[in-house]
């Protein structure tokens, strides 16, 4: 039974119009591709209070293990319009990502700000829409901070740490990255830069400015590409074992 009562049914469609606005939603066949949003702001080990849309690390990451181990699936879709959040999650979520040995697209619509770039660059391609935006600043602290030498040392560790993911993930280098984060008489009131679409690809950040059509393009390019490439390795196996 599905919440709200069974399909068709008047529970149903009240459940849907209350949570989408409208009577049904378009029938979705079976897929080989699956999607997965962030949006909102990534939580982290603090709850956020309840009137902040989140994507919440520790719903993220056992999907991402699902995805990784069913057959079924073949492509990991990431879809991205989210402010950015805590930093050790967006890491986390990130490095599970790069991680996975499946094709895997990421889609930046609307905004990809801050801790948000490194989960869509750990994808193996990235798009950004042409009017879709990323920013890039210094880490924040919230909470009690102790002002003494370590606190700030800790966060320049923890700078680099996103630094070097980003670098390693994209065409940017490090000294480049570095001087984006910190620049300064861009915004209004902090330091960084906003890039929008094709800066974004020009800096190196992104592949390519597309949209839907193109990303589920090139997720079905690169599921194809690793189905040949699995098949011509079990004809070589079998090849050298006849041989054998």
């Amino acid at each position: 039974m599905t919440p709200g009562g069974a399909p068709g049914s008047p529970e149903s469609a009240a459940t849907s119009i209350k949570q989408l606005g409208e009577m049904r939603t378009p029938p979705t066949p079976q897929s080989n591709i699956h999607v997965m949003t962030i949006i909102g702001q990534i939580e982290g080990h603090i709850v956020l209070p309840p009137q902040n849309k989140s994507t919440k690390y520790e719903h993220v990451i056992p999907q991402l293990v699902a995805v990784e181990q069913n057959p079924a699936i073949e492509g990991l879709l990431v879809v991205l319009n989210t402010v950015g959040g805590d930093v050790e999650a967006g890491l986390a979520i990130a490095e599970m990502i790069e991680s996975m040995s499946k094709p895997t697209v990421s889609l930046v619509l609307g905004g990809g700000h801050s801790i948000a770039l490194p989960v869509a660059v750990s994808c193996k391609y990235r798009l950004i829409a042409s009017t879709a935006t990323v920013t890039v600043h210094p880490l924040r602290l919230s909470g009690l901070v102790i002002g003494v030498p370590q606190t700030y040392e800790y966060l320049e560790k923890m700078q680099d740490r996103v630094i070097k993911f980003v670098a390693e993930h994209t065409r940017i280098s490090p000294e480049k990255f570095r001087e984006l984060m910190f620049r300064t008489g861009e915004l209004v009131r902090d330091v960084g830069t906003v890039l929008v679409g094709s800066d974004a690809v020009n800096l190196g950040l992104m592949d390519a400015v597309g949209g839907l059509a193109d990303a589920l393009a090139m997720l079905n390019r690169m599921i194809e590409e690793r189905r040949a490439g699995r098949v011509e390795a079990e004809a070589t196996a079998g090849e050298d074992a006849r041989l054998q």
